[in-house]
This record gives structure tokens, sequence and C-alpha cells, in this order.
């Protein structure tokens, strides 16, 4: 490093310094090793490689492939049409495709066909043959008469003119056209020839461009994309064939361009286009079913815009598939708010729920039918409700027992239409609400009985409505009688009240309307949710919960509400009901329900009200005075070891009117049921135990407990 150091002195006085502090040491670092130069060879690869990759030469390089693939695209159609005209290949394409389909009557009808072709064929070929005589004896036989005409016209011309030489001035003149028209066809012939094969060109990628006979990567990036295509039946051939399922990729393969025999005719069906798929023999419908996303891209479409259900027809699809973007249109207002003179009839009429995807409207019958609507949170579950029950609050003769257990005021504009209206989401309304169920089952046996003693006699509907009624089966209230109020158990208040009415309620026009979100086993029990008639979903999550909230019939036959795009199809809902008009073979329909927000509710209410005498609406359901039902039993069985059901039931009525009245055995059995004290028989006849009762108030009062009547 001493080649690096360098000594700087002070002064100039050249003799050493004794002073190593006055030494200044600088050590000289050498510079780094300068880049190598970029080859000019690497520079220009770089260069050539931004010219090639840069869109506009790939747009310039597509743009004279596209075309030029356009002639030789346009020259195989020429080619194809020209043999499919000259040979029977068009009736063997169409009777393999017959074939294929298993359609052996329209196999025979396309080989007859074939057949009379090939016939006719054969006789224009033997006339050929005899052409050539049949021209030649016709052309001698024109050249004659036609010199003999032109000397008789030059007969009469030189007769008229007096001059021999007018006589052959008609066959001159012929003679100088033909060669007049040789001329022409010299000065021309040159000339044709040479653009001849550019029009010949010209032509062939006239057809080419029509038909987009070119790659799909030298296609236009708006056709590329295929976003807004028609839906044509080579399109949907197309689909179907890259599907993936093998033995219809083979059959598709052996139809050739007539893979389309298996469509139906492609209608327009509302927004979109509807058609049937005649599967071929070996594919079943759910192969094609389970593929729904895949068929949706084949056709360009999104997922959601495709739907495929089982119509009556063996071995068929049916595809409903939507114009681009059009179900995220909205599809107008209700006739509800649009119509001020509209009334409804429970019994005949019909509400104007909603548009099916077909673009008609679509009308749902109340008529003696529970409903069970379904759907993940914010999806529109309260507005399609809301929407049936303002319609039927236009029937003045229905009455309205309501409980909202949201409890933020959708249900509000009912304040004066409904008899009962129950808002909000604690456990004191779920046992409000509940209680109003065991009332409307009491309503219900009460009507029951009147049937039986009159059978004419005719009750005005009551519809029993719960909106967010997996708030009642959720909650953990336990009564004084240690029955909790939720849960799915037969002791369950609420589970026990709706499946009483669903058994018997609807005939006697006494109707259970739930509205419930993200339906489980636990919030949804499967009996009451197999109860209802009409049942209906918006956006689901899972298949499972699909099943749940429509049945495995309606999901096996294409009903797909977890399919429903969450958020953006807010109040579409699948419908399975008889009281909805359903296309013939289908088990559910798509509805795209009417919005109906606060304002336009209340307008409609306030003219159900105007229908109405006045209704009181009661915020709260009235309870009676609280009873021990386990002592009274006691108390009315007095000293007698044993006493009759009956009795029991008369003697409870004697005490207290109100609480027991309209006691039946069932009521007495519900409540000694798990007491140990259940009736049993004796001599033949029910009766209950005085020790027995004796023993099941001891330890319940061992427990702490207290039994309250309902």
């Amino acid at each position: 490093m001493s080649g690096n150091v360098v000594h700087l002195h002070k002064d100039a006085d050249p003799e050493p310094l004794a002073d190593e502090a006055a030494v200044t040491t600088l050590t000289v670092v050498p510079d780094p090793p300068a880049a190598p130069p970029v080859p000019l060879w690497l520079r220009s690869g770089r260069a050539v490689r931004t010219v090639v990759t840069h869109e506009a030469t790939k747009t310039t390089a597509r743009t004279v492939a596209r075309h030029g693939l356009y002639v030789v695209g346009g020259a195989r159609i020429v080619t194809r049409r020209a043999w499919d005209g000259r040979t029977a290949a068009r009736y063997e394409r169409m009777l393999r495709a017959a074939e294929a389909a298993g359609n052996h009557e329209a196999a025979a009808d396309w080989e007859e066909r074939g057949q009379r072709y090939r016939d006719a064929r054969h006789r224009r070929r033997m006339e050929l043959l005899r052409s050539p005589v049949d021209a030649a004896k016709g052309a001698a036989v024109g050249a004659g008469m036609g010199i003999g005409g032109l000397v008789l016209l030059g007969i009469a011309m030189a007769i008229a003119t007096k001059d021999a030489s007018d006589v052959v001035t008609p066959l001159m003149a012929v003679v100088k056209f033909i060669n007049l028209l040789i001329t022409i066809v010299q000065v021309v012939w040159g000339p044709l020839i040479s653009i001849g094969p550019f029009l010949a060109l010209l032509a062939l990628w006239t057809v080419g461009s029509k038909q987009q006979a070119a790659p799909q990567w030298a296609l236009p990036a708006h056709i590329r994309s295929g976003e807004g295509e028609p839906i044509t039946p080579s399109i949907v051939v197309k689909a179907l064939r890259d599907l993936s399922i093998a033995p219809l990729k083979n059959a598709i393969k052996e139809m050739g361009d007539a893979g389309a025999a298996m469509l139906s005719p492609i209608v327009i069906a509302g927004c979109g286009v509807e058609v049937d798929v005649t599967l071929p023999s070996g594919v079943s419908t759910f192969e094609v079913q389970k593929r729904r996303r895949k068929l949706a891209e084949n056709l360009t479409r999104h997922e959601h815009e495709v739907f495929i259900t089982i119509p009556p027809a063996a071995r068929t699809v049916r595809l409903w598939i939507a114009d681009s973007g059009a179900l995220d249109e909205p599809i107008g207002p209700s006739p509800l708010v649009t119509d001020e003179t509209m009334t409804a009839n429970y019994k005949t009429g019909r509400a104007p729920w909603g548009q099916d995807l077909r673009g008609d409207l679509a009308e749902m019958s109340a008529y003696q039918r529970h409903l069970l609507i379904t759907g993940l949170s914010n999806q529109g579950k309260t507005a399609s409700l809301r929407a049936l029950a303002l319609w039927l609050a236009l029937d003045k003769s229905v009455q309205f027992w309501m409980g909202d257990l949201k409890g933020v005021g959708d249900w509000a504009m009912f304040d004066g239409i409904a008899d009962v209206l129950i808002q909000g989401p604690t456990d004191e309304h779920v046992i409000q609400v509940t209680e109003m169920l065991e009332d409307a089952v009491d309503e219900m046996n009460r009507r029951i009985a009147a049937r039986n003693a009159d059978s004419a006699v005719v009750f005005p509907p009551l519809i029993v409505l719960v909106d967010e009624a997996q708030v009642a089966f959720m909650c953990p209230a336990v009564g004084e009688d240690k029955r909790p109020y939720g849960g799915a158990k037969a002791t369950s208040r609420y589970f026990t009240a709706a499946r009483k009415l669903h058994n018997q309620g609807r005939a006697v026009d006494v109707l259970l309307w739930q509205g419930t979100q993200d339906p489980t086993d636990q919030n949804l029990p499967k009996l009451v949710r197999e109860g209802a008639h009409t049942r209906a979903s918006l956006a689901l999550g899972t298949e499972s919960q699909a099943r749940m909230a429509l049945g495995d019939k309606a999901v096996n036959g294409g009903a797909a509400p977890h399919l429903l795009r969450q958020g953006l199809d807010k109040g579409t809902l699948v419908v399975a009901s008889d009281g909805i008009a359903i296309p013939k073979g289908q088990s559910s329909i798509t509805v795209r329900t009417h919005f109906i927000d606060d304002d336009e509710a209340q307008a409609i209410a306030d003219r159900a009200k105007a229908l109405r005498d006045g209704v009181t609406t009661l915020h709260a359901v009235e309870r009676g005075e609280e009873r021990d039902a386990l002592a009274d039993i006691a108390h009315v069985i007095g000293d007698a070891p044993r006493l009759r059901t009956q009795d029991v039931l008369k003697r409870l009525s004697t005490l207290a009117p109100d609480a027991y009245g309209d006691w039946s055995p069932g009521d007495l059995t519900r409540v000694l049921d798990g007491t140990a004290a259940e009736p049993y028989k004796s001599d033949g006849r029910m009766v209950v135990g005085r020790d027995h009762i004796a023993r099941a108030l001891a330890e319940r009062d061992a427990d702490g407990s207290v039994s309250a009547s309902e």
C-alpha cells in the first residue's frame, strides 16, 4: 500500500520531521473497473423484442392474418356448399345426427329424402347423356329456320327497294354483329383474365368475413370477448361440445355440422332466449346441470345468466340464456303502486309479485297455502313477503296477526290493518309471538269444532305472519312450565304451535306465513319447512341450504338459489309452489319481485285501511291470570284415588273458566307430560291418579319450579 500513500508537510524543509502528528496520510482508493459496453447485437435484440411485443405490432399482425384467413375460410365454406349441392352429403349428416340423437323416425325420413335426391340426380345425368344429340338437332333446325327467315326478310327488302343486293343485307348484319361480339370479347378478355382471380379472392373474402371464418385469436377484440354475442344454434352446439363430456362430444362429431339437430327452435323468452336440447344416448341431464358455469362461459355469459331446467321430454335439458347484462336491469314498479284501483280476492285472486325470466307477470295465489320465504340476510326477504301481504290486505275480509322479530318498523304500516302487531327482537317479543301462534291454534280448533257442527259455516281468512322466525326457533327462554319457547323438540312451544297450524290450519283458512334467513336445521326445523305449501328462496350460500329451503325435488329439477349472486340479485326468488304458474315439467320458477319501498307501502296500506271499518291493533297478546295447572288438577281431584280425564276437565273449567274453559284432553295430556303423572287407563277409561299428581307436585317443589297454565 506504500505506493498509494502520500506524505504532505507543513513547510518546505526537506529535513525529516520529528513530530509524527504533523504528518497527514491520505489513502488513495483506486476507481472500480468500468462496466463492459453492451454488445450491439444485444441492444438490437432488445429493440426487436420491444417492437415485436408492442400492442400495435400484435394488432397489425392479427389484422393481416385475419383477412388472409378470411379467404381460406371462405374457400372452405364455398367448397362445402358446392359439395353439399352436388352430393347427398347433407342428407347423410342429418341422418347420422338423427341416429345419434336416438330419433329413428327422423332418421328414416332423412334416409327417404336422400334416396329421392339420388333418384332425381340419376335422371338428370341420363338426360345429360342424351342432350348433345338433342342439342345438335335443335341447333340444326334453329339455324336452318334462322337463315331461311333472314333470306325471306332480305327478299322482302329487295322487293321494297328494288335493289337485288338487299337480299343478303340481313345476313350481313348478323355477320357484322357476331364480328362485333368477337371484337368485344377480344378487348375484354385480357383484362378479365387479369382481374378475374382478384374478383374471386374478393368473393371468397366476403364469404369468410361474414361468417367470421378465422381462428379466435385472429378476430377483433370485441368479437373475441363474445360479450353480448347473440345465441345461435352453432354457438349452443359448440358450447355443449366443449363441456368435457366425452359421449356428448363424440356424438356431436359424428353429427358433423348438423349437431344443431339436437336443438329445438331457439325462441325469444323475455330478456333472453330459450332452447330445448335433446341429449344423445349415454349423456344424462345431471352431467349437463352440474357444468352450468362452464356452459355459461362457453356461451359467453356469466353463470347467473344461464338457467338449466328439466322439461317433460326424456333426456332433455331446457336452457334459458339471458341477454348479456339484462338481469342487472330493474323490472319496473309494482302494479300495486301504479294501479290505485287494484283490489284483492283471497280465494280467486293472484298477487302481482313480479316477473319471471321470460318477462311474463308472475302472479301468486295465497288461497289455503302456508308460506315460507328464506334467504341470506339483506337480500329482500322482508320486501318480498310484505308485497304479498300488502296485496292481500286489499281484501277487507282477510285478518292479520303479525309478529316482526326484527322490530325496525318494516311492518309498521299494518298498524290499523292487523289485529295483532308485535314488533321487537327480544325474548319477551318471542314469548308474545309464541302466544300469538298458540292463540291461532285455539282459533283453528274453534273453527274446526264449528265446521264439524255445521259444514256450511264460512270463516274469514286469518294470516298469522312471523318475520325473522329464526329468532323464535333460537330463543333460549323457558316458560314457568319448564317448556322452552324456542328449539325444535316436541316440547318447544313455538315449534309445536307452528306444526299444529301446518297440520290443520289450511282447512279452516288459518295460514302461517314465515320469513327466515340463512336456514339451518336449528333455526328452521325440517318439519316446519316441509309444512309450507309455497316455498321461496332468495340467494343462499350452499346447495344444502337450497335443499332445506325448497326441497330435494326442486333442486334436483334445476332450482339453484345458491347460485344467485348475493347483493346483486336482491329480490330474485326461486319459487316452488302450485300457487304460481310454472312451465310444464319444471318443479320451480325464478321470479324477479317488484320492490315496494316504505313510502309506497304506506300508501297501499292507507288504501287497505280505507276499505275496512277500522281495526284496533293490539301490540301485545293479552295474558290471562297466571295459574298453577298441576296444583289446580290436584285440587279438583280432591280425596278421590283417581278421576276420569273428562271429569277433571269439567271441574277445571268450573274452577277457572277463563284458563281451562276450552281445554281438551290433549291439553291435559300436554301439561302432565313428563311429570310421571300422565293419564293412564283404568277399567278401560283414561284417568288421572291422585297419588301421581301429589308425587309430581312434591318433586317439582323440591326443584323450586312452578308450572303455569297457558
